[in-house]
């Protein structure tokens, strides 16, 4: 630090610059920590019957936290709260999460900024195989987890482990060979959920619901059936965040650096499928948010994996319940519209910003 009378040298300006650098991760953080908190008051309050934010403070510290905050509240508040906005609020904040660290996954290894959670036909899978749940005649429901579900999980997963054996038969490098096999197997089952959209008739809107996303039908038991699969997922890939970072820079670069390239990218790939077909399996195809929100995060702490999966997990999961927040205000509109809405303008503001010559 400079003294009284000292002019500020280069040396003094780095300094600063370093320090405001290594600042970014813990503001981020707690603006993120701070903004969930707000999203689950107002996404718990606000609705078709508005709850006065105290009361709602007042049954969230009494039911969750024990507390006793000196309130009188009228049942059917409680009831509201608990039983039909807080599972919807906590799922899309579990499905954000979801799509925000996949996404970061999948730029790394591809090292593409552009990449999504979507880029290995998770979403033409997921879809095609909720389709299909359509068109069956039979019903039933396990947990309230019905037919749609398991497909759309199934076919999800079904589409990735399908592009991932294809692509090791070919000819090219790794990643190209990853990409056009995900393109080709896509675009193969785009024409054939097209064509389950021709014959659904009148189960044409359901498909479409789902397309669009939406957390209607959030329950407590569905976000159980899908948080294990997206924890341990996560988790999973915060532990490796060291191959992660090797693998950001080059195949030969890590390979120098002692990682397995072959069974990380496997591995890495297969945790990010997981955790994308388990948030597409409750919640329908939602954009953006895996693209977005990755990229402002690592435009603002840097490439570090480190920071960047957490950091995406929380700015992912307030940026969803705040989406589905203004789609419910606005009448109950698909939340992957909302996303749509704000992101893509959102990202092409930021390509037109960021510096020449920026890469992952």
């Amino acid at each position: 630090m400079a003294t009284r009378g000292e002019s500020l040298t280069p040396t003094h300006l780095a300094l600063g610059r370093a320090a405001g650098v290594r600042g970014r991760p813990v503001l981020l953080a707690s603006g993120g920590i701070a903004a969930l908190a707000v999203a689950l008051v107002l996404g718990v309050g606000f609705g078709s019957v508005s709850i006065d934010p105290a009361d709602t403070v007042a049954i969230l510290a009494h039911r969750l936290l024990g507390f006793d905050l000196g309130r009188d509240w009228a049942p059917a508040a409680e009831t509201i709260v608990m039983d039909l906005r807080l599972p919807r609020v906590l799922t899309a904040m579990l499905v954000g999460l979801a799509l925000a660290v996949a996404g970061v996954t999948f730029q790394a290894l591809l090292r593409n900024p552009l990449a999504d959670p979507y880029v290995l036909g998770t979403a033409s899978g997921a879809a095609l195989g909720a389709a299909i749940a359509v068109l069956i005649p039979v019903r039933f429901v396990i947990l309230e987890f019905g037919l749609l579900h398991g497909l759309a999980f199934i076919g999800a997963l079904v589409s990735v482990y399908t592009v991932y054996r294809l692509s090791r038969t070919s000819g090219l490098a790794p990643l190209t060979s990853l990409l056009l096999t995900g393109y080709a197997v896509g675009s193969l089952l785009a024409a054939g959920l097209a064509m389950a959209m021709y014959l659904s008739g009148a189960a044409l809107r359901q498909i479409f619901t789902y397309l669009l996303g939406s957390f209607d039908a959030a329950s407590w038991t569905r976000l159980a059936g899908a948080l294990p699969i997206v924890a341990v997922a996560t988790a999973a890939i915060l532990l490796r965040a060291r191959s992660l970072n090797g693998l950001l820079l080059g195949e030969e670069t890590a390979a120098n650096l002692g990682v397995n390239v072959v069974r990380e990218r496997g591995i890495l790939l297969g945790l990010a499928s997981l955790a994308t077909a388990a948030a597409v399996a409750i919640s329908g195809l939602i954009g953006f948010v895996g693209l977005v929100v990755p990229h402002v995060v690592r435009l603002i702490v840097g490439p570090s994996a480190r920071l960047v999966l957490p950091l995406s997990a929380i700015a992912g999961a307030a940026l969803l319940a705040y989406a589905d927040l203004v789609a419910r205000l606005l009448g109950e509109i698909p939340v992957g519209v909302v996303t749509a809405v704000l992101g893509a303008p959102f990202f092409l503001l930021i390509l037109r910003r960021a510096r020449a010559g920026y890469e992952l």
